[in-house]
């Protein structure tokens, strides 16, 4: 061997050899390439696969990587391709006869099954790494065979033999006469001589079937001798970086495991240990379950709580009332009720948890600065109808806020669907677009939060705080004069659109409107920002934005809202195709700039994103009192209810503030990896399935494929969200520091009892359709406590029937003096006070682990009974005469904007039909609670006590009803509703005790006289 060829060193672990060079020693000329191709990892040649063409590692950008690091990397790197970051998949098929090295690539952890294709015999040549005991049985059999060549079948040592294929280090020459099997160094993966260290099991396909029993290393990545070490990043000191950062974290993982008891991150049990290889490959999220402390005594309570209603219900049942077994009865089947609906909607809350996000390990990864962003493109949709009660400001503070997002500006494109075919909001988007060239770099430079501009500049707080750029100051006062001149030009729009003129309306080039008919227009398409001019004042390029109207005919079902939704699906399909959609109403503005790059950490994790269909955000609201009369926060649902969710399957989907995977909006179902039973009993039977082909793809052309959002119902988000769970689907809830996304609510009692009508009309038409969670959806991916909570958001407009009788009944009571219970006896007494121990103990404890506060949950509590006895008893009939009758009812736009008063339209009322039955009921109990009381009073000390029970069963309704009465009554001057209903309540006691006492009546103080009984004549 020459003595300038260097020092020979090796790696035991890769099987692989290498030659370290002289300092100043250049080293032999890189080798000819043979295909044109170099692999720009190591500088060999690409090479060809079996089919004789160029050799691809990647198909989705053809990085040119050949076989050797490409399995290196699939084994021991990063398993990503280094240009896309997209995962290597792996290659499959038989290995040819006389083509070393075969085509086919050991299974490693991640891998899952791809486009349907089965390699039952190759995929399983490797066995589990982390099995011990056959690590032990391979290292034992290397050192019972050192210096040999192999046994065959019956243990007969074999001849050594060198691997032709693997080239010397001597290119093949023989040195100074001595046969390459006497060398000293003699590379470890040739044939079975050798020493081999710690050999890892592979099965050879070029040896014959005697020999492969035998004990044989891995496949090498085979190393050019001629290369210097640096070329494969040995002994350079990023390679003893990276050693080091890998011990280090080798050690933080096996700290986990320990920690973690061995669970995995997802907490699913169907994913591998974390590759913790690099800071870029550890997790972009993780689960963070809830103390123990908190989550257990809570889940005791709840276990509690059912055996005390099975004893309750006992003693119910068994102790009828027989004076009033009328009364008795409807109170027994309401209970049983209510403690369905309890159950139902308790035990999807079982597993609740929270979820922590990491952007800096975001942006490490893909979104480095200095080189081209890799973050997914997205596509935002923003839907307006009616821009009277949807005001053109309003859906231009979302448009705006959209387009200064903290995203790269060439992945963001703005979807604008009007289906109302406005010329108003046309005209709007135009002049936003013009504004937007000025309010988004000011955004992007200072780091404005939040970058809705109305909201912006209404903040109450410091906006100097954290700003230290000396023109800040003068550049904010110029850019709110700018908006208030925007402001300005957009109310000249509203006031123009007052008064349509007889021939309809004109653009600037002479032309009519196409959207005069708001029934009848063709669709509407127009970019007003994209890449060819959309640049802002400074130059930078701005994202797309575009406005659809889509097409309208008379005798057509439009499907409304998810009409609309699906129609930018198909646009945004055909301009800009991002994998990924979020879609807002026109009211809901982006509060956190970085909310996008939060989903992203969901949507983009190797692990857990190829399970997400979608990433659900809270909703927030801004323009709340601070009491929140009428519950419109729905703090309880938000931040208790989807918690829960989020532990079993994953969040419902609420309508707004949600990033979609489109692949999952298109009703594709998840693929999920088959196990070995599965995969063999699929290729058994693949000849009896290829005749069943031409049949399957008939029948698949004659279905409609329907895309996006679901119809059938006026709430298309619960049933949308319902079909992607069927399909295997999961959803995540993300709620970050500063809420992602904020709307406006309505503010009025009619305003929110309609709002909530149109929510239970549609949970009433998707029980009545083929997609009821009762009988949809089994044998799918849908899980048992997931269902449940789908089939709570169905049924609950039902519970109006119950409530409105059981609130019906203390009325009754008080009025005829009977009761619905027996007279109670001590046992019975303990089961009743349990049974509201545990009902209040469970509250608290939802609240001490969701930290809601006690007046959102009371508050909630509160609508519960007054949107029960209108909101969803109205559409509960409303749906049945949908049903039976086929009457329809109108979509109900809720108004969006408010009077100049802060809160001014919290007093207002408006009369409306859903206000009868609450208001009857507060007459009924208030009456009733007089009678009573008078009752009492005629009847002596002994009417008193059965009293008490009666009066709190009516106190009980009245103080549910409360906002309701308050809501009612309206301002009144300002003056304190509590004082009128306590005035009239004690005015009317007062007036029945004056009466009794009657003091008016002239008192005989004379001796009392009575006529004798007896006949004296």
């Amino acid at each position: 061997m020459e003595a300038s060829a260097g020092l020979v060193a090796g790696s035991h672990n890769r099987n692989e050899l290498v030659v370290i060079r002289r300092d100043g020693d250049p080293g032999p000329k890189p080798l000819r390439q043979q295909n044109g191709q170099v692999c720009q990892i190591c500088g060999d040649d690409v090479g060809l696969n079996p089919e004789g063409e160029p050799f691809v590692a990647c198909n989705e950008c053809a990085f040119p990587v050949c076989r050797d690091c490409y399995e290196y990397e699939r084994r021991e790197g990063t398993q990503n391709c280094p240009q896309c970051k997209t995962r290597f998949k792996r290659l499959k098929g038989k290995s040819p006869a006389m083509l070393p090295p075969p085509p086919c690539c050991a299974r490693v952890p991640g891998d899952e099954e791809e486009d349907g294709v089965d390699d039952l015999e190759n995929e399983f040549n490797w066995r589990d790494r982390n099995d011990s005991q056959y690590v032990a049985e391979s290292m034992l059999h290397a050192h019972m065979s050192y210096g040999r060549g192999g046994v065959d079948a019956n243990g007969v040592p074999l001849p050594f033999q060198p691997n032709p294929n693997v080239p010397l280090l001597t290119d093949g020459q023989m040195v100074d006469d001595i046969p390459p099997e006497q060398h000293a160094l003699v590379p470890s993966f040739m044939g079975g001589g050798g020493k081999r260290i710690h050999p890892l099991p592979y099965a050879d396909p070029n040896l014959p079937e005697f020999a492969k029993g035998s004990c044989v290393t891995v496949q090498p990545r085979s190393m050019d001798p001629s290369k210097d070490l640096a070329a494969y990043g040995y002994g350079s000191v990023a390679w003893k970086e990276r050693m080091e950062s890998w011990k280090q974290k080798q050690d933080r993982l096996h700290q986990m495991r320990n920690d973690g008891g061995g669970k995995d991150w997802d907490g699913d049990g169907d994913d591998g240990d974390l590759p913790l290889m690099d800071e870029a490959r550890q997790p972009l999220s993780r689960k963070v379950p809830l103390p123990s402390s908190q989550i257990n005594p809570y889940r005791m309570v709840i276990i509690i709580r059912l055996v005390v209603l099975g004893f309750f219900f006992h003693y119910r049942v068994m102790h009828p009332v027989p004076d009033a077994f009328a009364l008795w009865l409807i109170s027994v089947i309401c209970e049983i009720w209510f403690a369905m609906s309890w159950i139902l909607d308790q035990f999807p809350k079982w597993f609740p948890i929270e979820r922590e996000t990491y952007l800096d390990r975001l942006t490490l990864r893909f979104d480095k600065e200095g080189q081209s962003s890799q973050l997914a493109p997205i596509d935002f949709f923003v839907s307006t109808v009616d821009p009277l009660k949807e005001p053109p400001l309003v859906t231009a503070n979302t448009v705006l806020s959209i387009l200064a997002v903290d995203y790269p500006v060439d992945k963001v494109s703005c979807y604008v669907s009007d289906d109302g075919a406005a010329m108003l909001t046309f005209e709007a988007l135009s002049e936003t677009s013009e504004f937007a060239k000025k309010w988004v770099p000011f955004c992007k430079k200072y780091s404005i939060e939040p970058r809705a501009p109305e909201w912006y500049f209404q903040q109450k707080i410091d906006y100097l705080k954290d700003k230290v750029a000396p023109y800040f100051v003068r550049e904010r006062r110029a850019m709110k004069r700018e908006y208030e001149e925007f402001k300005v030009r957009i109310n000249a729009l509203v006031a123009k659109a007052q008064k349509v003129p007889e021939e309809g309306w004109t653009m600037q080039d002479g032309t009519p409107w196409p959207g005069n008919n708001v029934r009848d227009h063709p669709g509407m398409i127009q970019v007003f920002l994209g890449q060819s001019g959309g640049h802002d004042i400074e130059g930078n390029e701005l994202p797309r934005l575009v406005y659809v109207s889509r097409e309208k005919r008379p005798g057509y079902n439009h499907h409304k809202k998810a009409g609309a939704m699906n129609a930018l699906v198909r646009v945004s399909a055909v301009l800009t195709n991002a994998p990924y959609l979020l879609n807002l109403d026109c009211d809901h503005y982006i509060n956190n700039s970085k909310a996008i790059k939060e989903a992203m950490c969901f949507m983009m994790d190797p692990l857990v994103g190829k399970k997400v269909c979608y990433v659900q955000f809270p909703q927030r609201f801004d323009g709340i009192d601070r009491h929140d009369r009428y519950a419109n926060r729905n703090v309880v649902f938000f931040d208790i209810n989807m918690k829960g969710l989020d532990g079993i399957q994953g969040p419902i989907y609420v309508g707004t503030g949600c990033v979609f995977r489109r692949q999952a909006l298109y009703g594709r179902a998840r693929r999920k990896p088959r196990n070995l039973k599965q995969r063999r009993r699929k290729d058994l039977f693949s000849r009896e399935q290829k005749t069943n082909h031409l049949h399957t793809h008939l029948v698949t052309l004659k279905r409609v494929l329907q895309i996006g959002w679901i119809y059938g119902s006026v709430t298309e988000d619960i049933l949308t969200g319902f079909k992607m769970h069927c399909h295997g689907w999961r959803s995540i809830y993300c709620i970050p520091k500063r809420p992602a996304f904020k709307g406006s609510a309505p503010l009025n009692l009619s305003d929110r009892l309609h709002q909530v009508l149109r929510w239970a009309l549609g949970s009433v038409e998707i029980f009545f359709s083929n997609h009821c969670p009762l009988w949809y959806g089994y044998g799918g991916g849908l899980k048992c406590l997931e269902r449940f909570s789908y089939i709570n958001s169905i049924v609950y407009p039902f519970t109006s029937i119950p409530l409105l009788a059981y609130c019906t009944l203390p009325a009754i009571c008080l009025l005829t003096g009977k009761f619905i219970t027996p007279e109670l006896t001590n046992v019975a007494s303990l089961w009743f006070m349990a049974l509201f121990i545990c009902i209040f103990a469970t509250g608290i404890l939802e609240m001490r682990w969701s930290g809601v506060g006690i007046d959102d949950w009371w508050r909630n509590e509160q609508f519960w009974v007054i949107g029960g006895v209108s909101s969803h008893l109205f559409a509960l009939f409303q749906g049945l005469l949908k049903v039976i009758a086929g009457v329809d009812t109108s979509f109900t736009v809720t108004s969006k904007g408010g009077d100049d008063e802060e809160f001014s339209e919290l007093y207002t009322f408006k009369w409306t039909t859903l206000l009868i039955p609450p208001t009857t009921l507060l007459l009924l109990n208030f009456i009733g609670v007089v009678a009573g009381v008078s009752n009492a009073i005629n009847n002596g000390y002994e009417s008193w006590g059965p009293l008490f029970g009666k009066l709190f069963f009516a106190f009980w309704v009245i103080v549910h009803l409360y906002p309701f009465l308050k809501g009612l009554v309206g301002r009144q001057n300002r003056t304190p509703t509590i004082v009128i209903v306590w005035s009239i309540l004690l005015a009317s006691i007062f007036s029945l005790l004056w009466v009794r006492i009657d003091p008016f009546l002239a008192k005989n103080d004379g001796p009392l006289l009575e006529e004798c009984g007896l006949d004296c004549n």
